[in-house]
């Protein structure tokens, strides 16, 4: 299969969570005898945090304007199994044109769903969709599930909806022995975000206030000037993703915080999740509905909903969350690769010309 994908970033890690799940996928698709080829704009803020140019199974496709390089553009879409255009695409409407007119199957990759449905119903505008909508893609994909797979039929006028999760590459993200630098006694990694401040409060500074003795530690990229900085809260800005294990393995458990919207509408997996998971680290999360399709509760990893909650979970012995940790490995491994993600994906392009009027959704999930 030949896989066009009109994208945000492949080639650059730097404050998104694009670029860390398409390589792992398409590592994975490369492994099943696939190949990728990934238009990229590129823009300045990328470009000057470029962490990978070369990848197995992709060809990457740089470009300043879609407009000059779009016979290329429908060459490559007319000798593909599949044209894909992203959410957060800069071009995404231009895409989307190309796609539908020249590609044997088109494809819309929501990335963002939640978020992407929260400004619509806000009357915002939203810039990698159209005023036709989805109605123009063979089939959507949601990369959350409950109500993500119904809302952009509704919405949008998506035929088809399917859910791709998600995933981790273990070639990348796996046990390592700590590092001084990184050692905490709760971590988290994350591009800061206004909507997530709320239970960042909650779940990490509050605990860091009540326990001064203890040091936190934050990895990521965008925190304001004015972000609550504590004597024993360290920060770390930007993390490439090779660097992912050694953060993690150097505290016992790490935090998961999902944007707002996401949460609300539940089956919200983050990479991240996955990623710590397979790095054997034990996890504390946020609340949302369906979290227990990806992990249990109290034994793969830990939920809370307050500081107190949070705290309860710190004060846990070490030996119970490498315990916890354990098990969230071996069920990453198990359910939540690359190579399980380039699997699904088979599957449910296998369904995208099947007639309209047959059962689509198997279920919420």
């Amino acid at each position: 299969m030949k896989l066009v994908v009109f994208g945000l970033s492949i080639s650059s890690s730097w404050g998104n969570g694009h670029a860390t799940l398409w390589r792992a996928l398409c590592r994975a698709l490369a492994r099943r005898g696939h190949r990728t080829v990934f238009f990229e704009r590129d823009v300045p803020y990328y470009a000057a945090h470029r962490d990978a140019l070369t990848m197995d199974g992709v060809e990457l496709v740089l470009y300043d304007d879609l407009a000059q390089i779009a016979p290329r553009a429908q060459d490559e879409l007319r000798t593909s199994d599949v044209g894909m255009v992203t959410s957060y695409c800069p071009d995404a409407i231009a895409a989307t044109a190309l796609v539908a007119e020249h590609a044997p199957t088109s494809v819309f990759y929501d990335l963002d769903t939640p978020v992407t449905l929260d400004g619509l119903r806000r009357g915002d505008a939203v810039s990698y969709i159209g005023p036709r909508g989805l109605c123009d893609f063979d089939l959507v994909l949601s990369f959350t599930g409950g109500e993500a797979l119904t809302a952009p039929q509704s919405m949008l006028g998506a035929r088809r909806v399917a859910p791709l999760y998600g995933s981790v590459d273990p070639a990348v993200h796996h046990p390592v022995p700590p590092v001084d630098r990184y050692r905490s006694a709760l971590s988290y990694l994350g591009t800061y975000a206004e909507d997530r401040q709320r239970m960042l409060e909650e779940l990490l500074l509050g605990p860091a206030r009540l326990r001064p003795e203890r040091r936190f530690i934050i990895g990521g990229a965008a925190y304001p000037h004015d972000f609550p900085w504590l004597p024993n809260l360290f920060f770390v800005r930007h993390l490439p993703p090779s660097e992912h294990p050694a953060f993690f393995c150097s505290s016992p458990i790490t935090l998961n915080v999902t944007r707002r919207a996401m949460a609300e509408m539940g089956y919200c997996p983050s990479g991240r999740l996955f990623e710590a998971a397979a790095c054997g680290t034990a996890i504390l999360s946020d609340h949302w509905e369906g979290i227990e399709r990806f992990f249990a509760p109290g034994e793969e990893l830990l939920v809370a909903r307050s500081t107190d909650e949070a705290l309860a979970a710190l004060d846990r012995s070490d030996e119970e969350l490498a315990r916890i940790g354990r098990a969230a490995r071996e069920r990453a491994l198990g359910e939540h690769t690359a190579d399980h993600r380039a699997i699904d994906l088979e599957r449910v392009l296998e369904l995208a010309h099947a007639p309209i009027d047959e059962p689509w959704l198997a279920g919420s999930a």
